[in-house]
């Protein structure tokens, strides 16, 4: 069983800062790939960044290239979201998740999801 848990969520104006963390319990990830995706009211769940646990090899979404930085910390099992330059239209639920195989951009490729961490952008 694995377990993730999020914080770092909040209120930010637009321009400004936020670091997600998301802390993974349960198992060894030495081979996993983990993923951020998020879910505006309204919309489908998109993917926001995902990095290989072994290698540190990164993945981004067209939308948040140059502005958001998925890092993580083997030792602590815990990986990050640093969202920079944030835009009112990031605002959504962010979700971390540990890949299970398939591509790294999709929902579905995942097996675990934390429970969220909201992040609301004001213009």
């Amino acid at each position: 069983q694995v377990q993730l848990v999020e914080s770092g969520g909040g209120l930010v104006q637009a321009g400004g800062s936020l670091r997600l963390s998301c802390a993974a319990s349960g198992r060894t990830f030495s081979s996993y790939v983990m993923g951020w995706f998020r879910q505006a009211p309204g919309k489908e769940r998109e993917f926001v960044a995902a990095i290989s646990w072994s290698d540190g090899s990164t993945y981004y979404a067209d939308s948040v290239k140059g502005r958001f930085t998925i890092s993580r910390d083997n030792a602590k099992n815990t990986e990050y979201l640093q969202m920079n330059s944030l835009k009112p239209e990031d605002t959504a639920v962010y979700y971390c998740a540990a890949h299970r195989g398939g591509s790294y951009y999709l929902g579905p490729s995942y097996a675990y999801w934390g429970q969220g961490t909201q992040v609301t952008v004001s213009s």
